[in-house]
């Protein structure tokens, strides 16, 4: 059998090997403290390791999967949300675009202080998973007038040889603007620079989204499987 890929279960790679610091669960099953997000994966679809997860969920608990095949929970568990996603990488150091210098507004890279921006933009714009403490996965850059923040994208996943790019964002107010390109090539120059390629995940029906990513070098890898699952029992 030929040795799967890492992005091939990019979550469990993730917490068993970059992130393990971070990992709660054990052989069968892993996820991010709740504080940081919803994440999580599973060794296998086994009996065992959905009840492992459930462990981990707690009564009541909604997670989040990326998963090969289609979700079989077995009874206890409720789909809250399926359908497929989008593994897109850029493998090619063409892509990182020069980054264009801020005119007319305040690029930075994002601090604790600016958590509460965070979590109201994305609130609004529902770009995946965020939380209070999704910031320590990574670095994130905002765009911010007059001291209102605009826009974000940041790290997420981390592996060896492969960051995610995540929390891409704009305020409905600020787009047309060009902001997630300028972000995005900010992000990718830092993954870049360390020796990594990027990598993202994104819904196949967002075309917009998916337009900017192949401009900048991003082609599409494979297909999963979301799965949003809260436990019942």
């Amino acid at each position: 059998m030929p040795t799967p890929h890492p992005l091939d279960n990019p979550i469990w790679a993730a917490l068993t090997t970059e992130h393990s610091m971070l990992a709660l669960g054990g052989t069968l099953a892993k996820r991010y403290p709740a504080e940081i997000g919803p994440l999580s994966a599973m060794a296998d679809q086994s009996a065992a390791s959905y009840e492992a997860l459930r462990v981990l969920a707690g009564p009541g608990g909604v997670l989040v999967l990326f998963l090969a095949e289609p979700p079989l929970p077995p009874p206890g568990w409720t789909l809250v949300r399926g359908g497929q996603l989008s593994q897109m990488i850029c493998l090619h150091p063409e892509c990182v675009l020069h980054v264009p210098d801020p005119t007319g507004f305040e690029l930075r890279c994002l601090t604790a202080a600016d958590i509460p921006a965070m979590l109201e933009l994305t609130e609004l714009t529902e770009p995946g998973p965020f939380r209070q403490r999704t910031i320590e996965l990574g670095a994130f850059w905002g765009i911010f007038d007059s001291g209102r923040l605009l826009a974000m994208t940041g790290q997420r996943l981390h592996l060896p040889g492969f960051v995610e790019v995540s929390a891409v964002c704009t305020h409905p107010d600020a787009r047309g603007r060009g902001y997630a390109r300028v972000l995005m090539s900010r992000v990718l120059a830092d993954i870049r620079r360390s020796g990594e390629a990027p990598f993202l995940h994104v819904l196949p029906e967002n075309g917009a989204a998916i337009r900017v990513y192949e401009r900048l070098g991003f082609t599409l890898r494979t297909m999963f499987h979301l799965a949003v699952l809260k436990n019942e029992g």
